[in-house]
């Protein structure tokens, strides 16, 4: 191999391992957290954690108790302030999409970062359900559309680049992305999660029909056909030189 083409691979290795370090976070663990982060730790004696994806049966009694229609409409508090039920619900479950929409809604409703009853600042328990499940390809979602409602639009794009990253085969987490991109003023990057999404099987059509009326769909450019033999030649010579190299040297 080449001294140029080792560096080209090591430069390309470095790439990767750095993108997995910001897209792929590591998920925080059971007694593996700095006890002093600003946002807290997210393992502690508290009920939970659970993952709101695959969980949805040990947090019933805690939608009974905290969580209630009540609270996520944000009519009024059901153990006492709202803000208090909903910090409960997202200390019990870091990544309870519901609960983390009705938090956005509260905070900008009290135009404070911080409304009476939670335990750290609104923009903290986006970070707690990042470091909960980085997977979360909602999560990932809601807190882009967190940051750009601030005009933060640069750390909104990295947060769906990482749901990008996580989204995988899942054509549901494409297509979602897609429309948060669309919403972010990336059509580009909404048409390219909407032709992933459609090659995956998805079938809904809302997200080419708000490109269409914007103008801006194109149809996914057909795959080049793969040659099997593609490559043999190049073997081959790769062969026979190697061939007349030992010949000469003979």
């Amino acid at each position: 191999m080449s001294g140029t083409r080792l560096a080209r691979i090591l430069v390309g290795l470095c790439v990767l391992a750095a993108a997995t370090q910001t897209l792929g976070q590591v998920a925080a663990r059971r007694g593996a957290e700095d006890p002093n982060h600003p946002c807290g730790m997210i393992y502690t004696n508290h009920y939970g954690p659970f993952d709101y994806r695959t969980h949805r049966q040990d947090l019933k009694i805690v939608e009974d108790f905290h969580f209630t229609k009540k609270v996520e409409t944000l009519q009024a508090g059901q153990s006492g302030w709202i803000g208090g039920d909903i910090d409960y619900t997202l200390k019990a479950s870091p990544n309870h999409h519901r609960a983390l929409i009705a938090l956005v809604r509260w905070t900008e409703r009290n135009k404070n970062d911080q409304p009476s009853g939670q335990g750290f600042r609104t923009e903290c328990y986006f970070d707690r359900a990042i470091r909960f499940k980085p997977d979360d390809t909602v999560v990932r979602a809601l807190y882009a559309q967190f940051l750009h409602t601030r005009k933060r639009q640069d750390e909104a794009l990295k947060q769906l680049d990482a749901g990008v990253f996580h989204a995988g085969e899942s054509a549901f987490s494409h297509y979602n992305l897609g429309l948060m991109f669309l919403e972010l003023g990336e059509p580009e990057r909404a048409l390219a999660q909407a032709h992933r999404a459609t090659s995956l099987g998805f079938p809904r059509m809302g997200l080419k029909d708000e490109l269409v009326k914007r103008g801006k769909w194109r149809e996914a450019e057909p795959s080049a056909p793969i040659n099997p033999g593609d490559g043999a030649p190049a073997a081959s010579s790769a062969s026979s030189a190697s061939s007349a190299s030992s010949a000469s040297s003979k």
